[in-house]
């Protein structure tokens, strides 16, 4: 059974998505205390959560962000602001979906099902580079019994890039797949996540295999 997180202060709208999830298949839990959100999130481990902004002492995007340091668990954003900035925050901290008070129940269940389906999908999965690992389900590189964590951005541009290894890929269409994947960058933002993820791979001595082609993008050798 998959499990859901809640992370909502509203005690009466937590409890009817406690009952509406539950009645619908999953395995509900809810934090009811916001002293320590992001490490009870990270130690409950849960398939996919349900995050306000607006909580207790500390800032739901803030804690979005955090969690996207460590883990690519599915975060489904449900807030009473609806203002463009906001979701474009959170979109760009790692949130996979924004949704707003009041919502739709069916959808929320709709966007939910889909998110787990795709995890679920990606479960286990690998793709194996001639001299890495790249473990989709746990956004990590392996090397010779060592792993390094990505975060969501530096993920999926490096899965762009080892599907097209050997390819001059450049940067208008790395910003656009983000796009397309509900991640929101702009130049500055890939730039930091460009060398974010060279300086992981440098870690993991693949040093040399992501280079930047000067004037037409980035480019992944695998000899």
């Amino acid at each position: 059974m998959q499990r859901i997180l809640i992370v909502e202060d509203d005690e009466k709208l937590r409890n009817e998505l406690e009952i509406f999830l539950t009645n619908n298949g999953y395995s509900v839990e809810s934090l009811k205390t916001f002293n320590n959100t992001i490490l009870d999130i990270l130690n409950k481990r849960p398939d996919l959560v349900l995050l306000d902004i607006n909580l207790p002492g500390v800032d739901g995007e803030f804690v979005c962000k955090e969690i996207r340091k460590t883990s690519n668990m599915p975060i489904i954003i449900i807030t009473s602001k609806n203002n463009e900035i906001d979701e474009l925050l959170s979109i760009n901290y790692g949130a996979d979906h924004y949704i707003t008070k009041p919502f739709n129940i069916q959808i929320l269940l709709a966007k939910i099902a889909s998110l787990l389906r795709r995890s679920t999908l990606t479960l286990q999965e690998k793709i194996e580079a001639r001299d890495f690992i790249l473990n989709i389900s746990r956004s990590v590189i392996e090397k010779d019994g060592k792993e390094i964590e990505l975060t969501k951005n530096e993920f999926k541009i490096l899965k762009y890039l080892l599907e097209r290894q050997n390819k001059i890929v450049s940067r208008e269409e790395i910003m656009d797949y983000l796009w397309d994947s509900e991640s929101f960058v702009d130049d500055n933002t890939l730039t930091v996540n460009i060398t974010r993820l060279r300086n992981k791979l440098e870690e993991m001595n693949l040093k040399e295999i992501l280079e930047t082609k000067r004037g037409q993008g980035y480019i992944l050798i695998q000899k």
